[in-house]
């Protein structure tokens, strides 16, 4: 009877020797051998260049020094498809944010802007022709100015609201043309409904074209155009005092190149001739001064032209509409008070702005009504219109062709 060392099965061909491995010295322990100077880790890095998984000469098991720890890149960049994730990422990301400040903004303006004009109201109106025909006006309105600032704008404190400069602006494909209105223009006030009580009155007769507007405001000023032109006026833009010199102040002041010194008292305009930038004040006094003018009320509708033609120019650009802390100071002093006609939206002002940028650029005619002189009447000295030089105008602009008369022609 054969006995059997303790550990042994009776088994002899399943026996098997339990062997534990010897412990290792406490210094060859795992920890102090990381640590001793010039000593491998026993769990070295994947692909660090040991013998473990991604090492020169190891095997991919990871044993043989290696980690059982994840995989390192070896220097590797990502995937190409993971880049282009994370690229795509971000494209998403500014996507969702300037779609968001776009619509915030344009909600915001659109609530600012003041659409009080029913063009519905106008009577016996022309026929729409091509293009779009803006009536854009500077009213001397008070509103909003404080007794210092009237003083200081030399604007006096005169009740209700006048016309100081009319402008058509026709938007077409050959080109747009910038048409000032004078205000001393004589002209017939028709028969129109009261944008208020509306009922219809008698025509008013004969007189200066900015008495339409003290009549009866915006829509008779209207009427009263598309009756003396046959032109066919879609919207109206018209801004006061107050709004004028807060926009220029807000878009940082106009650079204007001044051609003689002005020295203007009953605008308060005293300015050198050359290069210089206006500030709010000093460009209201500057559209308004006609004293200083040979021309008079001529050479102040060509000095308004050439100021609003420098506004536009100097406003639509990159550092101001990709500049929030400008872009917004900018619109809400002009949205103010603008007042516009009820179906006015925010592209069409836009267009607006545009089309006058462009006159300023060149790609336009910029000009005054044509007229035939001044004469003398019941309301004092007017200025006549020369009209077979105003009936072949408002038929190029009805038609959109390109616009070939001037005043002078």
């Amino acid at each position: 009877m054969n006995a059997w060392p303790d550990g042994w099965s009776d088994n002899r061909n399943q026996r098997q020797q339990q062997v534990s491995e010897p412990p290792l010295p406490p210094e060859l322990s795992p920890r102090r051998a990381a640590a001793a100077p010039g000593s491998v880790p026993r769990q070295q890095a994947y692909g660090s260049g040991g013998p473990g998984h991604g090492g020169p000469g190891g095997g991919h098991d990871g044993y043989g020094g290696g980690s059982y720890g994840p995989p390192s890149t070896g220097g590797r960049t990502s995937p190409p498809g993971s880049r282009k994730r994370r690229v795509k990422g971000v494209l998403i990301g500014l996507v969702v944010v300037v779609a968001a400040w776009s619509a915030g903004t344009y909600f915001w303006a659109d609530g600012k802007v003041r659409r009080e004009v029913d063009l519905g109201t106008v009577i016996d109106r022309p026929e729409a022709g091509e293009g779009t025909n803006y009536l854009i006006v500077g009213s001397d309105s008070r509103e909003g100015l404080s007794s210092e600032q009237k003083k200081q704008l030399h604007t006096g404190s005169a009740d209700g609201k006048r016309t100081d400069s009319m402008m058509i602006l026709h938007i077409g494909d050959n080109g747009n043309s910038l048409i000032s209105l004078p205000r001393d223009s004589y002209v017939t006030i028709p028969e129109f409904k009261g944008s208020e009580s509306g009922k219809t009155f008698a025509s008013r007769g004969q007189n200066k074209l900015n008495a339409s507007y003290s009549i009866d405001g915006p829509t008779l000023l209207v009427r009263t155009i598309e009756y003396n032109t046959g032109l066919r006026i879609d919207h109206y833009a018209e801004i006061g005092f107050a709004g004028f010199a807060s926009l220029v102040d807000a878009v940082g002041g106009v650079e204007l190149d001044i051609p003689r010194d002005i020295d203007d008292k009953n605008s308060g305009l005293h300015i050198k001739k050359g290069k210089q930038t206006l500030g709010g004040d000093e460009a209201l006094a500057f559209v308004r001064q006609r004293y200083q003018e040979a021309e008079g009320d001529l050479g102040r509708t060509k000095n308004q032209q050439k100021f609003l033609a420098a506004l536009a120019s100097q406003t639509a650009t990159p550092s101001t509409v990709l500049n929030p802390f400008k872009l917004y100071p900018t619109m809400g002093a002009g949205l103010d008070t603008l007042i516009v006609d009820k179906d006015m939206s925010l592209w069409d002002l836009a267009s607006m702005f545009w089309a006058m940028k462009s006159v300023s650029g060149g790609d336009g005619v910029s000009m005054n009504m044509p007229t035939a002189g001044s004469i003398s009447t019941n309301v004092g000295s007017a200025l006549k219109w020369d009209m077979p030089k105003v009936k072949q105008l408002v038929s190029e602009l009805k038609n959109d062709d390109k616009v070939t008369v001037t005043p002078d022609s």
